[in-house]
């Protein structure tokens, strides 16, 4: 039987980047058709309902058609991009629209050519010593290095790519790409939250100069670049009376005559907005609020910064009310549950996996400490931070959302008194902190000024009674007044 080159294009497929995700939204493509790409090259970023995620394709060739353009939301294994593998030359571009027939496109199945001619290596790849242009994430020895097919049948190459992709995708899972190269073809050195914070401000970080270490290009890099230059100061040589001091102007939004703008419900914003839905109008909201004196809370807060064990985490007050809220579940264990409606059944959790809610540019996300309960407080305050960082910098892994059985959300940094939160689906209870500010308060019989809160405490009535409720957060509230009660209570 006669083999034959196979000419015809592969057809990458849109995959699950997360666990059981039927489908993402195309933010942004990279490439066009015409372009070059390379095995493990970003094409694309999309957004999950958890997450935004870049997609490398998984094989070298020329861009024969894009099936989408962006803003498109496609279902997962629907082919999204078709790449000429055979090395000939470029096609003729094609429009990123989507079409009936793409959507039905199914990967060919090339046959295992005789002799397969070598393929020029990019001089990107000759370079030695090449830099990595995420920061943090290295560089591999070579990019197209791949495990030889001697003896794999055709019908199987697909599969392999598959799991090639999925393992790329799980690699750079929660990486925001920033946009354009640096001459000679080197991309500017930064870091994900970096590049994601100059797409947002429509920097081009190419016209950047790099103030960090190896020349990186930092935050403040990005925000001095779009900052106004500062207008010389007018020179007035003898006024007759002192001028009243410049106010700024507060900030006016600018409409351009529109009287309304419409905002797509997609990805993360979507998925929330079903999930607070299904929880309101499924689990029975009760909350209950309590205002407590946490001056000994706030005393301890600055001491313990001062402790060389914490040296370097993150301590503020959130860590000693999540400790708070992890000794009063371990003494009300109950509150730690969730109802399973086709059992009629209610699941005590023996693990706390504690959520703090987080608000992202992407929306609202809810990530958990794992197994919170049976870590120390360096290890609890190390945790925070790595929590915090990651969802600020949209790196938050779909994983890390999943299993949580109880939330705290601290609405005191807006400055907010209190509120009424809604809860996290799946958990029986979540604690909403709010501000912390001076307040006169009765004190050893006097009129004194301290440091107070108010907290919240929302629960599933099915599972939770009112008893149960009071108690845990009557301890949360006793605890903060009184921070010796970690030691005597835990």
């Amino acid at each position: 039987m006669t083999t034959m080159t196979d000419t015809s294009p592969r057809e990458f497929k849109m995959p699950d980047v997360g666990e059981g995700l039927t489908e993402a939204e195309i933010l942004k493509w990279y490439v066009q058709p015409g372009d070059t790409v390379t095995d493990g090259q970003v094409v694309c970023e999309v957004e999950t309902a958890k997450a935004a995620v870049e997609l490398p394709i998984p094989y070298d060739g020329v861009v024969r058609a894009l099936h989408f353009p962006e803003g498109t939301t496609v279902d997962v294994g629907t082919s999204i991009i078709a790449v000429d593998v055979a090395g000939g030359a470029a096609p003729a571009p094609a429009p990123a629209a989507a079409s009936a027939s793409a959507e039905k496109a199914e990967p060919a199945a090339p046959a295992t050519p005789a002799a397969p001619a070598a393929k020029p290596v990019p001089a990107a790849k000759k370079i030695e010593g090449r830099k990595p242009v995420l920061v943090g994430y290295g560089v591999a020895e070579s990019s197209t290095k791949r495990r030889p097919r001697k003896g794999l049948p055709a019908a199987a190459a697909p599969a392999e790519d598959t799991l090639y992709a999925a393992a790329a995708i799980q690699a750079v899972q929660g990486e925001l790409n920033g946009h354009g190269h640096a001459p000679g073809g080197q991309r500017p050195l930064a870091k994900p939250p970096v590049r994601k914070l100059a797409k947002d401000l429509g920097v081009d970080l190419t016209t950047v100069t790099p103030s960090g270490p190896d020349g990186v290009i930092t935050r403040e890099d990005v925000h001095a670049a779009v900052a106004p230059p500062k207008a010389p100061e007018p020179m007035v040589e003898a006024p007759s009376a002192p001028a009243a001091p410049a106010v700024a102007p507060a900030p006016v939004a600018s409409y351009d005559g529109a009287r309304e703008t419409r905002i797509p419900v997609k990805g993360v914003r979507k998925a929330t907005a079903a999930a607070m839905v299904g929880s309101a109008f499924t689990a029975p909201h009760v909350t209950e609020f309590v205002t407590v004196d946490v001056t000994r809370t706030m005393k301890l807060v600055e001491e313990l910064k001062q402790d060389k064990e914490l040296a370097g985490l993150r301590v503020n007050p959130l860590l000693l009310i999540a400790k708070a809220l992890l000794v009063a579940i371990r003494r009300h264990p109950d509150i730690n549950a969730s109802w399973d409606e086709a059992a009629q059944e209610i699941v005590v959790k023996h693990y706390v996996n504690l959520g703090i809610a987080a608000a992202t540019p992407r929306g609202l996300i809810v990530p958990n400490i794992k197994d919170a309960h049976a870590k120390t407080l360096p290890q609890l305050a190390e945790s925070l931070g790595e929590l915090v960082s990651t969802a600020k910098e949209g790196r938050t892994s779909p994983a890390a959302m999943q299993g949580g059985t109880v939330t705290i959300t601290n609405v005191g940094v807006f400055g907010i008194d209190t509120g009424t939160p809604i809860l996290n689906p799946g958990e029986s209870a979540i604690l909403a902190v709010g501000s912390i500010k001076p307040q006169p308060w009765v004190h050893k019989g006097k009129v004194k000024p301290r440091q107070v809160t108010t907290l919240a405490l929302s629960f599933d009535h099915r599972l939770v009674d009112g008893e149960l409720g009071s108690k845990v957060l009557a301890d949360v509230a006793a605890i903060l007044e009184q921070p010796k009660r970690l030691i005597t209570w835990a």
